[in-house]
């Protein structure tokens, strides 16, 4: 009973003391933004702050490597703006078609990513929004706009950058390291069923599968965490490889006991897995000891095209519909509120299920214009001192962020919206306006943004998990099919980036799907068995 107790993390109200870390650095980084941002009187000092609201991850690797595709994605933003202003400044429905198309394509390249380039491509897409739309009448404007929204975000990621490093936010590589080696023990202790000729389980196989892929949008922060970073990312990437391979092996294994293969085939298969697990060892030491593997695998990602063309048009047409409703209303205020339908609708586009973040973006609305006015209205209540303000935001953005470290799919995801809706409807400035019906506009500019984008993605739902698996499923058969032509990817690689399209297919309820699931299994095993005559072929 003590040794279960030692190890329960430390609590403070029942919340671990991690999450209290994570959320008071998010508040010291907002405070520090604001401060940095008023001090050098910049026209944008919400977006420093919204910064921090989107680059707040657990740990400092993630933080600098997402505020890396940040910034990169902003200045691709900017530079479409400029683009799409200079080329239809004189015919306003024209940018708003050429918007909904850039939209559109960005959409597109975030399904072909993961991770935090998935989330640049779509900031590519909805900065355009902040920036082009929101000066629809100005043209003229773009640029400066532009060069004031980089440079408040340019302040925000210092920030953040600064305020981790003092408070020693934790770093990712040692438990990844952890997480890596009791993979390789489940994997083992598979591969020792194999051994002892027991029938496959593909359920234990399918869980295994997705923790070690799962892994793989995580991997490259890693070289941002220390000297050593880089060689811990390559490191980490190639025993991802190594283990996927041994459990294709160890999977292959157990199926030439099931089948009743010949004897010589099982010692074939015993040798291989053997030599596998030998080289995810190695591979483990040097992730180790920081050094470079044996092997340098790239671990790629699979791409469905299909998906993503279909993803990229519907995220086109909502803009465009969107678009039009706003011209027919005649709303003076129109192009205010198109941009926070496209920052719902970039935001949820790297989500599994876009109309489900909608959805909550709907919800939480109304609690983010709540708190926020008591912010602003109750607590605040015309204060113009900063130390003020400072201690005002404590308790509404340490809680969002409290928010976004709960194991609840729907808690966390309240705490984003809360995080970035509370600051985009108090709007801090210096000083602080304290006008009411701006801040009443505001509200309702978010809620009609996220009620007619949900209202337009029922009317064109997203890709369904249903087509998703389909057509997953047809790729995987036609893939099969063309086995015969040339492919640039190893076979350990190609082996990873068939696990990818079985991670996606699990990912659209493929679990659920025993008929799919079996085809796509059949299909990733025959593919494994093609690579390997290819291999033998070769070596021979």
């Amino acid at each position: 009973m003590v040794a279960t107790t030692a190890q329960q993390p430390f609590t403070v109200a029942r919340i671990p003391a991690s999450s209290w870390n994570f959320a008071i650095r998010v508040w010291l980084a907002t405070v520090l933004a604001l401060f940095v941002a008023f001090w050098l009187q910049l026209e944008s000092p919400t977006t420093a702050a919204l910064t921090i609201g989107v680059l707040a991850e657990p740990t400092r690797g993630q933080a600098l490597d997402k505020a890396g595709f940040r910034l990169l994605a902003t200045v691709i933003g900017v530079v479409a703006s400029i683009a799409i202003t200079g080329l239809f400044s004189q015919t306003r429905d024209l940018i708003l078609v050429a918007f909904a198309v850039w939209l559109g394509i960005c959409v597109f390249a975030s399904k072909l990513m993961d991770g935090y380039r998935a989330y640049a491509a779509v900031l590519s897409g909805y900065t355009v929004g902040f920036i082009a739309t929101q000066q629809i009448d100005t043209p003229q404007h773009v640029f400066e706009s532009g060069m004031a929204r980089g440079a408040a975000l340019v302040v925000g990621i210092l920030s953040i950058a600064v305020v981790n490093t003092l408070l020693l936010a934790p770093d990712r590589q040692s438990r990844l390291v952890t997480q890596l080696t009791a993979i390789h023990r489940r994997v083992r202790a598979y591969a020792n069923a194999a051994f002892r000729g027991e029938p496959d389980n593909s359920t234990t196989f399918l869980a295994l599968l997705r923790d070690i892929v799962t892994l793989r949008p995580e991997i490259p922060s890693v070289a941002f965490e220390s000297k050593g970073g880089p060689v811990r990312s390559v490191a980490a990437r190639s025993l991802t490889v190594g283990l996927i391979a041994e459990l294709q092996a160890a999977r292959t294994l157990r199926r030439a006991h099931v089948l009743g293969d010949d004897a010589g085939a099982k010692v074939s298969a015993q040798t291989d897995l053997r030599r596998r697990d030998e080289e995810v060892h190695r591979d483990l030491v040097a992730l180790r000891s920081v050094r470079w593997p044996s092997r340098l695998w790239r671990a790629p990602l699979y791409r469905s095209y299909r998906t993503a063309v279909a993803s990229g048009v519907r995220a086109a047409l909502w803009c465009a519909i969107a678009s039009i409703v706003y011209v027919w209303a005649g709303w003076p205020a129109a192009s205010v509120s198109l941009s926070f339908v496209v920052l719902i609708l970039g935001l949820g586009a790297t989500t599994p299920n876009p109309r489900a973040f909608t959805a909550l973006a709907l919800i939480g609305t109304p609690i983010a214009a709540v708190l926020a006015g008591i912010l602003e209205f109750v607590i605040l209540n015309g204060a113009d001192a900063f130390p003020l303000l400072a201690i005002a935001l404590a308790p509404f953005v340490v809680g969002a962020a409290l928010l976004v470290t709960s194991k609840s799919v729907l808690l966390s995801g309240l705490g984003r919206v809360n995080l970035s809706f509370i600051m985009l409807m108090l709007a801090p400035s210096n000083p602080q306006t304290y006008n009411p019906q701006a801040f009443l506009f505001t509200c309702v500019f978010i809620a009609a943004a996220a009620s007619l984008l949900f209202a337009v993605q029922i009317l064109i739902p997203p890709v369904s998990d249903e087509k998703r698996r389909m057509w997953l499923l047809a790729e995987a058969r036609r893939e099969l099919q063309d086995r015969g032509r040339p492919n640039k990817e190893v076979p350990e690689e190609a082996t990873f980036r068939d696990a990818s399209r079985l991670e996606q297919f699990l990912s659209a309820g493929g679990a659920q799907d025993s008929r799919g699931l079996a085809e796509m299994l059949a299909c990733f095993d025959q593919s494994a068995r093609v690579r390997g005559v290819e291999v033998n072929r070769e070596a021979s």
